[in-house]
């Protein structure tokens, strides 16, 4: 296709005007296509926007903790916000997403309820516990010394995105035509998936460590458990809904995030002492 060349940098502007609330301008054709290469790109940029957001999460939980906001009220706000800063399009991924699988029906039956906009009684169910468990677990980790807590959302969140390499790795079909799914369906090599998750989990293990004591409250072991934790949800996640739905589309993007982000948090709230 002929457009702009895209400069080295175009897939993260992609990744943040995508996944943020954050105006990044991303140059386009004068078609409004998107230059070869850049989606697919943006993907792979995405575990980094997401790092951003669990950072700016993080400091949000810590401060209304100490502005004497109670840990659940401040987790649910927490939670709230994370979902306005990304448009609330993971949550909108999950539910959706809940909904075609608890539809039973046929993979046309099930991508019709998906794009259908409404949320049935398996979404509602979804969004309870995936977002409950998220403020709980948020809740639970205040009680660790705030870089902790930063480098805990950071790694959740980064780790939640690093899942859409793996949904939209090479030989995935889109479920179908048009939309994000079609756009990045099958662009990703298998191995950047779990070249992100083995990095991210070696990456928070370092920064803990050069927390001193403080970082010793989450252990390594616990570390590498939330993400391969995290990782093989959405690999069955993954593979389930290709089977369903006869490919992947963005409201499985968008699940794969919620699912492995909250299993990262879930794992390493619990594995405090005390």
């Amino acid at each position: 296709m002929s457009g702009p060349r895209p400069g080295p940098l175009a897939g993260l502007a992609l990744a943040v005007s995508w996944l943020t609330v954050v105006p990044a301008r991303v140059r386009t054709a004068d078609d409004g296509a998107l230059p070869d290469g850049v989606a697919a790109a943006a993907l792979r940029w995405a575990p980094l926007v997401g790092a951003g957001l669990g950072v700016a999460g993080g400091a949000l939980l810590t401060g209304l903790v100490a502005a004497g906001v109670s840990p659940l009220v401040a987790g649910l706000l927490t939670v709230g916000a994370g979902a306005l800063a990304t448009r609330g399009m993971h949550i909108d991924g999950i539910a959706d997403t809940a909904d075609g699988l608890g539809s039973y029906g046929p993979p046309e039956r099930a991508l019709r309820i998906m794009a259908d906009g409404g949320a049935g009684p398996f979404a509602v169910v979804t969004l309870l516990v995936v977002l409950g468990a998220r403020a709980a677990a948020l809740a639970q980790l205040v009680a660790a010394p705030p870089v902790v807590v930063l480098v805990v959302c950071a790694l959740a969140a980064a780790t939640g995105r690093a899942g859409f390499c793996w949904v939209a790795r090479r030989g995935t079909p889109a479920a179908r035509p048009g939309g994000l799914g079609a756009t990045v369906a099958g662009s990703q090599p298998v191995w950047v998936a779990p070249l992100w998750w083995a990095g991210l989990a070696s990456a928070a293990t370092v920064a803990l460590a050069a927390t001193g004591p403080a970082g010793t409250v989450v252990t390594t072991a616990a570390v590498v458990g939330a993400v391969l934790l995290a990782a093989l949800l959405v690999v069955g996640l993954a593979h389930h809904t290709r089977r369903r739905f006869g490919g992947m589309s963005g409201d499985v993007l968008g699940a794969a995030c919620e699912v492995g982000g909250t299993a990262v948090l879930v794992v390493l709230a619990a594995a405090l002492p005390g």
